[in-house]
């Protein structure tokens, strides 16, 4: 077996171009780019064959299979140097039975995939090992890259910082200024990345960031870059080998760019392809209310799009109105019976509160996914019986503010029915004693 990849065209034009290239779009077309894989090549391995390797993989120490990623090298960026390859053992997080919570809004059988039990507390970690890999290989090839740069709402930033970091690449990170927690600010800070904190929204930085990039001598690290996708499909082969290689009926994740959806479209359907399961997932995005481009297109069935200006929400990793991942989100929410969803800010802090009481600790954007399933379960498109699993996208210790501002009551648009906050009291037995006797 020698299994290779490059990148096509999404549209579909006869173009192709090597891994090691710096491109991003079609040059024929403009259409983005997908890594295709020779398939053909890897069915020289059994689909039962691949299932063993991947098991013997699964979080072992050497190098470097034991990350999530890196297991599926093949399924990833085959042909690699193993000296090229930039880990922090991203993921194999766990896969969280949410019986207790599942059972209050009547989906016994929910699962939450805890992406953001990972080196810098998000899903971004799973596309940057295989993008600053990339880099490192460019550069061991002749590539003349001299920096990475994104447009990012706190996620990316921290991921892209910390891989270069460990692989002495520098980091351009640019952020929209006061939209972002100050958790994600510091990581990238820390990391010793250069941030550029502009006066502008994601989709401003995202149109400044594909201008310093034109000239290919700093390397594009966001979502449209396909190499991110390839990292971040690996979640969906997590899922189904967390459930016995079984598939579950319902994936929910929360959308803001929409290259996470497209990658567990990829994730499923390239198991599918190679016969290591036989369906596919219904998916669902879950969009904030305040920032739905992709559920407006969705309701008006998909005969419309339209960019919006995106409104602050307490989402603010998907505070995002001109995704650049739309047309791959719409292809593969077509092909998958797929739905999209939206959460008010009411419901995502509502739903979070709720899922926390059961022993969670969730992000804003795992709200938003947490509501939307309530939603589809309430209107009975989820049925009963069928497994739900919602992919977290990142640990809720990287929004203190959001945590706070809830249990405060001064969150905008949300009433805290679930607050929580400290009695305080003199430091008196007696005193004690009562607030325990009225809360107990």
């Amino acid at each position: 077996m020698n299994p290779s990849a490059r990148f096509s065209c999404f549209a579909g034009c006869d173009e192709h171009y090597a891994l090691d290239e710096v491109v991003y779009r079609c040059r024929r077309c403009g259409a983005l780019l997908d890594v295709t894989h020779d398939l053909d090549a890897l069915r020289a391995r059994s689909a039962a064959a691949w299932i063993d390797l991947f098991d013997r993989r699964w979080m072992r120490t050497a190098w470097p299979y034991g990350s999530g990623v890196w297991g599926k090298l093949e399924w990833v960026y085959p042909g690699i140097a193993h000296d090229s390859i930039v880990s922090f053992a991203e993921g194999g997080s766990n896969l969280l039975r949410a019986d207790r919570y599942g059972r209050s809004i009547g989906v016994e059988d929910l699962w939450v995939k805890q992406c953001g039990n990972s080196h810098t507390g998000s899903f971004k970690d799973l596309g940057m090992t295989v993008l600053v890999s990339a880099v490192r290989e460019m550069v061991r090839r002749g590539r003349g890259v001299r920096a990475v740069a994104c447009a990012s709402t706190g996620d990316t930033s921290a991921a892209l910082a910390a891989y270069c970091a460990a692989a002495g690449v520098p980091a351009l990170v640019l952020l929209p200024r006061d939209k972002v927690s100050v958790a994600q600010l510091l990581q990238p800070l820390a990391n010793g990345a250069t941030v550029l904190s502009l006066d502008t929204d994601f989709d401003g930085c995202m149109r400044v960031v594909k201008q310093i990039t034109d000239d290919g001598s700093i390397y594009l690290a966001n979502s449209m870059n396909s190499l991110r996708i390839e990292g971040q499909k690996t979640v969906a082969i997590e899922i189904v080998q967390q459930l016995d290689w079984s598939v579950p009926d319902w994936v929910v994740i929360p959308g803001g760019n929409l290259g996470n959806i497209y990658a567990l479209g990829r994730g499923f359907q390239m198991m599918k392809d190679l016969g290591l399961i036989a369906r596919m997932p219904r998916l669902c995005v879950a969009q904030a209310a305040r920032a739905n481009p992709l559920y407006r297109a969705f309701k008006s069935g998909w005969d419309r799009y339209e960019p919006i200006t995106a409104q602050r929400t307490a989402a603010s990793a998907i505070q995002i109105g001109d995704p650049v991942s739309i047309d791959r989100a719409i292809r593969v929410l077509k092909a998958t019976d797929g739905v999209v969803e939206e959460a008010s800010e009411d419901e995502l802090s509502d739903a979070v509160a709720r899922a926390d009481r059961t022993g969670m600790y969730n992000c804003p954007h795992t709200g938003v996914a947490l509501a939307a399933v309530e939603k589809l379960a309430r209107a009975g498109t989820i049925e009963r019986g069928q497994r739900v699993v919602v992919v977290s996208t990142a640990h809720g210790l990287k929004f203190t503010e959001f945590k706070r501002a809830y249990h405060t009551g001064a969150l905008d648009g949300a009433t805290a029915r679930h607050d929580n906050r400290p009695i305080e009291l003199p430091a008196d037995v007696d005193a004690v004693r009562r607030a325990l006797d009225a809360r107990l």
